[in-house]
């Protein structure tokens, strides 16, 4: 029998062949497969793999899984002119003695596999795909090696979890001449955690406050920020709860980049299409007099309505969170002058 992810593959190709899914769009997210299919999510990620193993669709960061541009035409072997639209194939040489061994699928990618290689593409999945997506097959076809290569560099999918935060929180560091003013200091760390997980909105479901991640790539980020928090006469307690504080800031608007993806690919609905739908209903609870402040609210916005924009969200409690944290340290440093 045709295995499950075969079958889902064939389909999808045919869907790409014969022109119901052109290039650029859209192919059914892991979720959207396993649902529709009725498969798990592995299943479903091997599928997509096959594809992209194929050329046929590719990842693109934010978006999803898109079906890939088709390749350029080839231009005649012989010389005479091809018929218009169609593609020109050209024939392979006759193999040699020997290259049979040599052109094995995937023997090439195996001697150039590395650890490196391999975070890199699990990172590629989560960030095209999400989280839930990833699984070590997935990897392994991403790169066209055998199912177990990855497994030569990396433990378990655990372990490769830690090495994809490790290595993307080490993307972006920070200035050697650093500011002298602890707030531009904080403000420094503070974007770039935000363009990090920007980046990379799975990072912020990795794990809560209360349990950090003991990963150098993180522990830069602490560093930076407790070191521009020294020296305002802070005690050690307070220092760690404003850095807290200033990562929980960030964690927990980026939280919402994840979820967001994940709820866009299952209902297939954008932010201002859901609103659309939600409107009436919003509007009924407007009307209804039982919440006046948020009647007042809502009916003061006009007709241009409310722009929901994380990044403005990151910039207002940005600002807000270091004018607090001023008020705290001229407090602190009031008490010492008494």
């Amino acid at each position: 029998m045709t295995p499950p992810y075969a079958r889902i593959a064939a389909e999808l190709r045919r869907r790409i062949t014969e022109g119901e899914l052109a290039p650029g769009d859209r192919v059914p997210s892991t979720r959207q497969v396993a649902a529709q299919w009725g498969v798990a999510l592995a299943t479903a990620t091997r599928a997509l793999a096959e594809l992209r193993r194929e050329g046929l669709v590719r990842a693109e960061s934010r978006v999803g899984t898109v079906v890939a541009e088709p390749p350029p035409a080839l231009p005649p072997a012989s010389g005479a002119a091809a018929p218009p639209g169609d593609r020109v194939r050209v024939a392979a040489p006759a193999p040699r003695d020997g290259d049979a061994a040599r052109r094995r699928p995937g023997a090439g990618a195996e001697r150039e596999l590395t650890r490196e290689r391999v975070v890199r593409a699990a990172i590629e999945i989560a960030d095209a795909e999400g989280l839930p997506a990833l699984s070590m097959r997935g990897v392994a076809a991403r790169l066209g090696v055998a199912a177990m290569s990855p497994y030569r560099y990396v433990g378990s999918k655990d372990d490769l979890i830690l090495l994809m935060a490790d290595a993307a929180f080490g993307e972006l560091g920070y200035p050697g001449d650093a500011p002298e003013g602890w707030r531009e200091r904080l403000e420094i760390a503070g974007r770039t955690l935000w363009a990090i997980f920007r980046r990379h909105p799975w990072l912020a479901q990795l794990s809560p406050l209360g349990r950090p991640l003991a990963l150098p790539g993180l522990t830069v980020h602490a560093d930076w920020a407790l070191a521009a928090l020294d020296g305002l006469g802070l005690d050690p307690a307070t220092v760690l709860d404003v850095h807290i504080l200033l990562y929980s800031h960030v964690q927990g608007l980026a939280i919402n980049l994840e979820r967001e993806a994940q709820i866009a690919a299952a209902t297939g609905l954008s932010e201002e299409q859901w609103m659309d739908v939600q409107g009436p209903a919003l509007s009924a609870i407007a009307r209804s007099g039982r919440y006046p402040a948020f009647a007042k609210v809502i009916g003061g916005l006009g007709e241009d309505g409310y722009d929901f924009r994380l990044d403005d969200l990151f910039e207002l409690g940005m600002r807000l969170l270091l004018d607090g944290v001023t008020c705290l340290v001229e407090r602190s440093r009031a008490s010492g002058r008494d």
